[in-house]
């Protein structure tokens, strides 16, 4: 499971993720292969949660996909 995270300091959307069962922030990074497993895991249907917590639906992930690198 994933969750999005706002900026510390301006609060708007980081340029990463938060990967829940080890804490491990993931940037949003073409070469990095943490990142690169994020959008493989996402698209298979593990859960990715925005920064409020909530269950993004299958329809919002796809959309925030699309604004990726």
């Amino acid at each position: 499971m994933y969750k999005l995270i706002h900026g510390i300091l301006t609060n708007t959307m980081a340029k990463g993720v938060l990967q829940i069962v080890n804490n491990a922030f993931i940037p949003f990074d073409p070469a990095n292969t943490d990142y690169q497993q994020f959008k493989k895991d996402i698209s298979q249907g593990v859960a990715l949660n925005d920064p409020d917590e909530n269950l993004m639906s299958s329809e919002a992930i796809t959309t925030f996909l699309g604004t990726l690198p």
